[in-house]
């Protein structure tokens, strides 16, 4: 832990408090509280909307990010729309949102730049206008704001749910319900602090699924994510005994999906944040999707 602070607040939530003390965004704070980087009198929180007290204690690990440069680069995306506050791209498989450690360059937010004049400067410089994310290997539809005013806007629209988001997962065996919702916390795994799992201390995710068609140890689902945890799709799936096919951290690696998991963000719905119009955008799956849908016979049209 690299600072100390003497709480001077009574009867704030933790989270809120760290916050507004830090000058730090609310989801930043849950991820270091998640990460244990976060001790409340010598113990981690039991959740982050736990109360403080006068004079309670709070170590914390905040280190200044590394310097990552999201430099524009040249690479080819599929720009399904734009205006002068939006841009709704089809983010292929394979690619990371926004610049990280482990992924300095190539990502989204390189490409971004280098056809994008302007974006929002809300997540700062590592991550321009990006209001969602998609994990690298999950393709689809994808919002990204080009200033502020829409960016507010459209994180207060997920956040409400008011904007909706729909994918297509094709998971192992077969789902017994035509339809049905799952709604279990989410938090960062005890075992391995780089993966998600179902935990009553987490927080709360529900996920809505419907099958489009069910084939021999495998089911087409469509599922709507009314809460945006991270892995949540792929949680949830694993968790009632469905992982989805080719998922190398949830499932194991699948003939059908040798590029990573089958997990397809096919349909986003908002309101444009300036004129209120309702707007909706697809997607259509990718190639590895594709090819393994038509190995498995099916007959159907999506979206």
């Amino acid at each position: 832990m690299n600072s100390v602070l003497t709480s001077d607040a009574e009867n704030i939530r933790l989270d809120v408090y760290l916050a507004e003390k830090l000058e730090k965004t609310r989801s930043a704070v849950l991820k270091a509280i998640e990460e244990g980087r976060v001790l409340l009198n010598g113990k981690p929180p039991a959740k982050a909307g736990v109360k403080i007290n006068l004079g309670d204690v709070i170590a914390l690990d905040f280190p200044e990010p590394r310097p990552i440069s999201a430099a524009p680069q040249d690479i080819p995306i599929d720009v399904l729309y734009e205006d002068n506050d939006i841009v709704v791209v089809n983010k292929p498989q394979g690619m990371v949102t926004h610049p990280a450690s482990g992924s300095p360059d190539g990502t989204l937010v390189n490409a971004l730049l280098y056809r994008v004049r302007d974006l929002s400067g809300i997540n700062g410089e590592i991550r321009p206008g990006i209001v969602h994310r998609l994990d690298k290997d999950t393709s689809g539809v994808l919002v990204v704001a080009k200033n502020d005013a829409a960016h507010l806007a459209l994180s207060k629209q997920i956040s409400s749910k008011k904007a909706l988001r729909y994918y297509y997962a094709l998971v192992v065996g077969n789902v017994a319900q035509d339809e049905g919702k799952i709604e279990k916390a989410i938090a960062r795994s005890k075992k391995d602090r780089k993966q998600m799992a179902v935990s009553e201390e987490g927080r709360n995710a529900l996920t809505l699924f419907k099958v489009i068609e069910r084939f021999k140890g495998y089911t087409l689902l469509e599922c709507e994510l009314l809460t945006g945890r991270t892995h949540q799709i792929r949680v949830h799936m694993k968790s009632i005994g469905h992982p989805v096919v080719g998922d190398p951290v949830y499932g194991k690696p699948s003939p059908l999906a040798p590029t990573g998991q089958l997990l397809h963000a096919h349909k986003l719905v908002l309101y444009h944040p300036v004129t209120g119009e309702k707007m909706t955008f697809t997607a259509p799956v990718n190639e590895t999707f594709a090819a393994a849908l038509q190995k498995l016979g099916f007959g159907g049209n999506l979206e």
